[in-house]
């Protein structure tokens, strides 16, 4: 019986015996050292392949790094003390049992027993990738088989640029190149966290199953991209987070802004005004100039570096003020437009006892900034405070007596044209050249026979 140990030394030594008889078809030799193990023939493997499938043999696939450490393990259901053994892809048995015939060292025993036979192999390569076969020596004998997936991170990961630096504008081509690796591996751009798309990438076939991958890409930079880091990330199953950086010094000409230190209000007669320029750009601007636009600067007009100062306004000091800041890259312009106002009044004491109370909402201009075109800014604003609230509140009083009086001068004459006329009648006619009454009233209704005298008129 094939459960007993005398039949599995049987069965052994007949297959000693079979590969004996085919010592015309050479010795095999082992991956990583010499064994004295002979091939079968096919037959015998496809008897073995077929019985598998009504086996409690099991094994699984094993994915492995390069470098590290496989384990392969060969588990039976319901053994009954049958022999297993180990074969590598070249069908050579690395264990017999808990017994060793292959001298590869990197071959390690971790587990037998009559329903487990567990083997490590180290130090991982490319070479040792394929097909394992665990067999069980029963009547008939079984095999499955387990593959082992060798996986190859990219060894060199390189960005390449055709040069440091670049100006505003200019458009950038980098390459980055994941060397050797299995499987190919799949690279990705990224411009600090934001990712890049529109890469070009081509995947090259190298010996032994590995794969070069180069991938191209083209940025316009901008000097926000100064100093910002062009990322090129691989995606691989073998490795995680492997990147490397790329910095872009980018040049640019200064970005020039005007803006008021004093005062922080209307630009008034008799009081100071103080401007500063602020000019940022790469390289540094080299100078910062004041001139004042189809005009020349007053005399009392102080000039330090990015700062003009003038002590006491008046009404010739009104006009546009610029800013000019240069560098090896260009040169930038920033405005101003100064206003003065007259100086603040102060208002008459008031001739009632009537208390006005006004609440104003101040209101805040945003100073203007300059990029590529002057930057403008400009005191004559609508005129806010105490005294311009009052002129107003006057005005709306004196609007609204004029428009009563307009409104009573028109109700008094629609009233007295209706009531204008006089009126004249000729009934009593007769009656003016008369004596006395009763003359007069015998004259008069005699005056009234006669139609025409009883006609009224109206004028």
């Amino acid at each position: 019986m094939a459960s007993q140990p005398g039949a599995a030394l049987s069965l052994f030594l007949l297959i000693s015996g079979l590969r004996a008889g085919l010592l015309q078809q050479g010795r095999s030799s082992s991956l990583h050292g010499s064994s004295e193990n002979f091939p079968l023939p096919d037959s015998f493997y496809e008897q073995l392949q077929s019985s598998g499938e009504r086996q409690n043999l099991e094994t699984e696939n094993v994915t492995v790094v390069e470098g590290e450490v496989a384990t392969i393990s060969c588990r039976v259901k319901n053994n009954d003390d049958s022999v297993i053994q180990l074969l590598n892809p070249n069908r050579q048995t690395i264990y017999f049992r808990d017994f060793r015939p292959l001298k590869d060292s990197r071959f390690q025993l971790v587990n037998f027993s009559s329903s487990e036979l567990r083997v490590s192999l180290t130090n991982v390569s490319i070479h040792d990738e394929g097909r394992y076969f665990c067999q069980l020596y029963t009547d008939p004998p079984q095999e499955a088989y387990t593959t082992i997936t060798v996986l190859i991170p990219p060894n060199n990961l390189v960005i390449d640029v055709q040069k440091d630096t670049y100006v505003e504008g200019e458009e950038v081509e980098m390459n980055c190149t994941a060397m050797a690796s299995k499987p190919a591996a799949v690279i990705r751009w990224l411009k600090g966290n934001q990712e890049l798309e529109g890469g070009k990438t081509e995947v090259e076939a190298v010996d032994n199953k590995m794969f070069r991958v180069r991938s191209q890409i083209s940025v316009t930079v901008l000097r926000e991209d100064d100093e910002v880091p062009f990322v090129c990330l691989v995606d691989h199953p073998a490795v995680k987070d492997l990147e490397t950086r790329q910095y872009i010094d980018v040049q640019y000409k200064p970005k020039v802004e005007v803006s008021v230190v004093y005062p922080q209000g209307l630009t008034r007669e008799g009081e100071p005004l103080e401007l500063f320029c602020r000019a940022v750009g790469k390289p540094r601007p080299e100078k910062v100039t004041w001139v004042r636009v189809d005009d020349e600067l007053p005399d009392h007009v102080l000039i330090e570096d990015e700062k003009l100062y003038i002590s006491s306004l008046n009404k010739t000091d009104n006009g546009t003020y610029r800013c000019e800041a240069s560098n090896s890259v260009g040169s930038s312009t920033g405005d101003y437009t100064l206003y003065v106002y007259d100086p603040p009044t102060t208002p008459p004491p008031p001739t009632t006892t009537t208390t006005t109370t006004t609440t104003t909402t101040p209101s805040t201009t945003p100073d203007a900034s300059a990029t590529t075109e002057p930057a403008v800014h400009d005191t004559r604003a609508a005129e806010e405070g105490p005294l311009g609230v009052d002129h107003a509140v006057i005005g709306g009083v004196v609007a609204v007596v004029v428009f009563a009086m307009l409104c009573l001068l028109i109700i008094l004459g629609r009233y007295f044209a209706r009531h204008k006329g006089t009126y004249f009648t000729h009934e009593a006619k007769g009656a003016d050249d008369a004596a006395d009454a009763d003359t007069a009233i015998i004259n008069a209704e005699g005056g009234q026979n006669s139609c025409e005298e009883k006609k009224e008129y109206f004028i």
